[in-house]
């Protein structure tokens, strides 16, 4: 089969399509051939040399597709050759066949085209754990979403409304500011021409917000415990910002504030497996109801893979890029 290959670490140069034998699955695997899979800042950072897969994943790179399944493991129940589905991984996705234990696959949500279904298990399933199985938001609260216009801001702001909450973001410019009104957030704040912890401040009638949904790290650490609510939630996802920060926890703790940080890379298969239970139970619904949709920016060919990568670098896009085999 084709895959990505990547010839040591470093820029986009690295990446290569090269040959590797097929994958045969084990007793609980199922065999996907791909027809899609999303480009995710992770993987930049994997081809960089920064975030090497857990222990026993693949090499090749990509945490999320979508596909046909061809081939199942004499012990899995529920999937048979020919199912369309899509599925979280630890890697191995940017390929045109990949080798997925069984509770991590889920089946396509109504209403979504095959492509676009790769668009979704890693955003989906981060935004689902962290917003409402980690930090419990309510119908009623407000969450600050940090990079609104990116594949999982643009799923925080859509899962958020639907679930009546009032939804802030930060983006970097005018079109992200216009897109994620659109898509239903009630204040966009361009980072880049307003400090955005008074404008949290302003929007919420100095009351903070309930949640902060963030992916800078130390950076915006400081104003973001600076911006909670009372029994506000702060859930740190990435280290765009950097990794060490200092925080007031006189004032963490006077707003009763609480800070958790969750990634699913190194999650047990049983732990990713009751996650996407609960997206395919609660958040598929919402797509078949029109509620949510995959927000694709732009879809590259598996050869223009460099592209891809580029393209999320320039930090420009809104929504996910995708490949296709």
């Amino acid at each position: 089969m084709r895959a990505v290959v990547c010839e040591g670490a470093g820029g986009v140069d690295v990446l290569r399509i090269g040959e590797l034998e097929d994958p045969t699955p084990g007793p609980d695997e199922v065999v996907i051939d791909v027809v899609a899979a999303g480009v995710n800042r992770a993987d930049l950072l994997q081809r960089q040399g920064f975030y090497p897969p857990p222990p026993g994943a693949p090499g090749v790179i990509g945490l999320e597709v979508s596909g046909t399944i061809s081939a199942v493991g004499a012990e899995v129940e529920g999937w048979s050759v020919g199912d369309e589905c899509c599925a979280l991984l630890a890697g191995g996705g940017y390929a045109e066949k990949v080798l997925v234990p069984a509770p991590q696959v889920m089946p396509v949500p109504e209403g979504v085209d095959l492509i676009s279904a790769a668009a979704l298990p890693e955003a989906v399933a981060t935004v689902w754990s962290n917003i409402f199985m980690g930090a419990h938001l309510k119908d009623g609260e407000t969450i600050l979403v940090h990079g609104g216009a990116s594949g999982i801001g643009t799923m925080a702001i859509q899962l958020a409304v639907a679930h009546g909450a009032r939804a802030l973001c930060t983006v970097g410019s005018t079109d992200k500011m216009d897109f994620c009104t659109r898509l239903g957030a009630d204040v966009a704040i361009n980072y880049k021409e307003a400090e955005w912890a008074s404008v949290v401040k302003e929007a919420t009638n100095q009351a903070g917000a309930d949640v902060i949904l963030d992916i800078m790290g130390a950076k915006y650490l400081q104003d973001n415990v600076k911006s909670l609510a009372f029994d506000g939630r702060l859930v740190v996802i990435g280290m765009q910002g950097g990794t060490k920060g200092e925080v007031d926890l006189g004032r963490l703790m006077s707003r009763r504030g609480s800070i958790t940080g969750a990634g699913l890379r190194a999650r047990s298969v049983e732990d990713k497996g009751r996650i996407l239970a609960e997206v395919v139970g609660h958040v598929w619904p919402l797509f078949a109801a029109k509620k949510v949709r995959p927000i694709v920016y732009r879809t590259f060919p598996l050869e223009a893979v460099a592209k891809a990568h580029e393209t999320l670098e320039q930090s420009t896009q809104i929504g996910k890029v995708l490949l296709t085999t």
